[in-house]
């Protein structure tokens, strides 16, 4: 017995102890990680909506409106199929398009909402744009509601700080 060699059950549990204590301090930064990236992609997303609303309201609006909705920015070939899908990157957006009427110019509203938000969410920010191009912030512990549209006569939101 005395000449057989390996790890006793101390040893071995101290390995796993130790392991343990390592994925306990990774584990979150990796999440936080994570939620930065879907939150940049968003970003992204959002301004990649404002940039086809444009063109499309250049070319296809005939110079003064925009398109009603993500399913028809994808169908005339101005984004890509998966943010046409309207969800991305741990997100779900939203594309509202009036066209313009006797009193009223064209407008449009981009929001992007976290599927799921906290610690263990896709991300903890709501996101929204519209034709002025800024995109606005509201963090989830907010009241968590995101953004209502912003009314045609006042197109800044009410809530939220403008990153870009």
């Amino acid at each position: 017995m005395k000449n057989e060699k390996g790890f006793s059950l101390i040893e071995l549990l101290i390995v796993v102890a130790i392991i343990g204590i390592i994925a306990a301090i990774a584990v979150p930064n990796l999440l936080k990680s994570r939620q930065a990236a879907n939150e940049a992609s968003a970003i992204s997303s959002v301004r990649t909506v404002g940039t086809a609303q444009a063109t499309y309201q250049s070319t296809l609006g005939l110079g003064k409106d925009f398109a009603t909705g993500l399913v028809i920015l994808q169908g005339a070939g101005f984004c890509d199929t998966v943010l046409g899908s309207g969800t991305k990157s741990g997100y779900s957006f939203t594309c509202i398009g009036v066209t313009a009427s006797a009193t009223l110019p064209s407008y449009f509203d981009t929001t992007a909402a976290p599927l799921s938000t906290g610690t263990f969410g896709t991300a903890n920010k709501y996101l929204y744009s519209n034709e002025t191009f800024v995109i606005y912030a509201n963090p989830a512990s907010a009241g968590g509601i995101g953004f209502a549209p912003a009314p045609p006569g006042n197109r800044t939101p009410t809530t939220g700080t403008p990153i870009q």
